[in-house]
């Protein structure tokens, strides 16, 4: 179906054009030397040491709990409130993930429950920053080094995003991004890992090429070398083609955020008007990135009937995200009702750089309609 607002629209022009022409020009479109290009330039903006580009955010996550050691019977916190994905990347490690309940303001993990949740086999917590919304993660780091756990930060939202003068994705061991192409910026399919422990990022590198070093590495050589394999492996790279798209999207990052906060707060005093919708919360000292603009629907209101009804009349929304424990993949036995409330009473409305007011206020209209 065509919508005539939709939820979500990438932002692209001729600068992406280019850097893909001379990918394809350069002969060289698998890993190679523009996923280099494109890994120093996410170093130097986010300030921190080793970047790995890969082909997605789950990806990430799966190779960064493997490069920690979590293994099969070990236990991982994770926050309730998130895309399949998160608990995913842990079962692939063979281990378990221990959801925990979320603040019902910030739909980040409630930090004051994550120690009632620590046994003897947990070895991680795993954050996540919830559309764009960094986690305080100041009481999340205090817990880390008392019991001994490693942070993996889900920034899958939240590329560009700050908690106080940190960017998400780099306050705990590792953090995970993905350029998907409903994120701040895309490479279609995508995802980035990063950390500043040199043995984790040179874990995570070959684990994502089968466990032997890249093709590129070898091509730089002077003489052959036949390929050895260190570990079992799997194909996550990041092709050159699309870490070409991934130069270009970079350079609009900041005008991309600085514009989606521009329309977040329209979205905030036109839904004032709208009386059984509540805006997102975002505290002080926090930069929220606005991956997704989600508010709350009045719990006495059928959010899905709202899906259906905007739908019709052309206009795009979804569902924010999801409960996690009350999958049937994970059999949990956890309750997060706050989760679980927002997982029912959420909802995105169309949220992307070349989205205008007019256009904001049509959707307006139309929710006080019904």
């Amino acid at each position: 179906m065509k919508y005539k607002i939709p939820l979500l629209r990438p932002y692209f022009d001729i600068e992406e054009i280019k850097e893909i022409k001379n990918v394809l020009d350069s002969g060289w479109v698998s890993q190679g030397p523009k996923v280099k290009e494109f890994e120093y330039c996410i170093s130097k903006y986010l300030d921190i040491k080793y970047v790995i580009a890969v082909t997605n955010c789950t990806s990430a996550l799966h190779l960064s709990l493997l490069s920690i050691g979590i293994k099969q019977g070990d236990e991982v916190l994770v926050a309730d409130y998130t895309f399949p994905a998160t608990g995913h990347a842990v079962l692939y490690c063979g281990a378990k993930p221990v959801f925990v309940d979320i603040d019902i303001k910030t739909y980040n993990v409630d930090s004051e429950l994550i120690e009632e949740k620590i046994t003897d086999k947990t070895r991680a917590i795993l954050p996540v920053h919830t559309f764009g919304n960094p986690v305080a993660m100041k009481k999340i780091l205090e817990i880390s080094r008392e019991y001994n756990l490693k942070i993996i930060e889900d920034a899958a939202c939240a590329l560009g995003a700050k908690y106080q003068d940190k960017y998400a994705g780099t306050i705990g061991d590792v953090g995970c991004f993905s350029l998907h192409a409903r994120k701040g910026i895309t490479t279609g399919e995508g995802g980035l890992v990063v950390t500043n422990d040199k043995d984790v990022a040179d874990n995570i590198r070959m684990l994502s090429v089968f466990g032997i070093k890249s093709a590129w590495e070898r091509e730089k050589k002077n003489e052959f070398t036949v390929p050895e394999f260190y570990k079992v492996g799997y194909n996550y790279k990041m092709s050159d083609i699309n870490a070409a798209v991934g130069v270009a999207q970079l350079k609009k990052l900041e005008k991309i955020m600085t514009r989606k906060r521009e329309l977040a707060k329209y979205w905030d005093d036109i839904l004032s008007h709208v009386d059984y919708m509540e805006p997102p919360f975002v505290s002080n000292n926090v930069k929220h990135a606005f991956q997704s603009y989600v508010p709350l629907v009045n719990k006495y209101v059928s959010r899905n009937k709202i899906i259906t009804n905007l739908m019709r009349k052309g206009v795009q929304t979804n569902i924010g995200t999801y409960s996690s424990h009350i999958q049937p993949v994970y059999n949990s036995k956890e309750v997060c009702k706050n989760s679980l409330e927002v997982f029912n009473r959420a909802i995105a409305l169309p949220m992307y750089y070349t989205l205008k007011e007019h256009e904001i206020e049509v959707v307006a209209k139309y929710l006080k309609d019904i």
